[in-house]
């Protein structure tokens, strides 16, 4: 578990902070999430996919659920913008900003369909069912669009 947090609990973290936009509740998350992974190890189907897809997912769903959570928890006369306005900006540090800027300009270079299947699925949580619905295209496109686009993207950032 070491090792999988040393190789890849930045850019878990990252996931996080895109969905919950404040640092305590992201890290929150990823412990979280990292004991649901411990956990659930036994669950995971190596014919469904590849374990770095299902530890991504599993921080993925943490993190929705916590913000579903917060919400109920919000008075309904709070207003939520006014909350979102105090948490601090997901993206602070000068090392986050140039791979920020790198992944930009490498969706940038996506087709539409492949960039707005990528947005739904890693930063607003949705299923691929729930992108097909919203792209109105054939679910199959989207899984082709999703894995494709994610190979253009890790070969162009390298």
């Amino acid at each position: 578990m070491q090792r999988l947090y040393q190789q890849e609990g930045r850019y878990l973290l990252g996931v996080a902070l895109r969905i919950v936009r404040d640092r305590a509740l992201a890290e929150d998350v990823l412990h979280d999430a990292f004991l649901n992974i411990w956990t659930r190890a036994a669950s995971f189907d190596p014919s469904r996919g590849a374990a770095r897809g299902w530890i991504f997912t599993v921080v993925r769903h943490t993190a929705l659920n916590r913000l579903r959570a917060l919400q109920h928890e919000v008075n309904a006369g709070d207003d939520l913008e006014e909350l979102a306005d105090h948490h601090e900006p997901a993206v602070q540090a000068p090392e986050w900003q140039a791979d920020l800027g790198r992944l930009e300009d490498c969706l940038g270079q996506l087709s539409e369909a492949k960039r707005a299947s990528i947005v739904y699925a890693y930063v607003d949580g949705c299923t691929h069912t729930e992108i097909a619905e919203r792209l109105k295209a054939p679910l199959g496109s989207v899984k082709a669009w999703i894995k494709r686009g994610l190979a253009a993207l890790r070969e162009c950032i390298g």
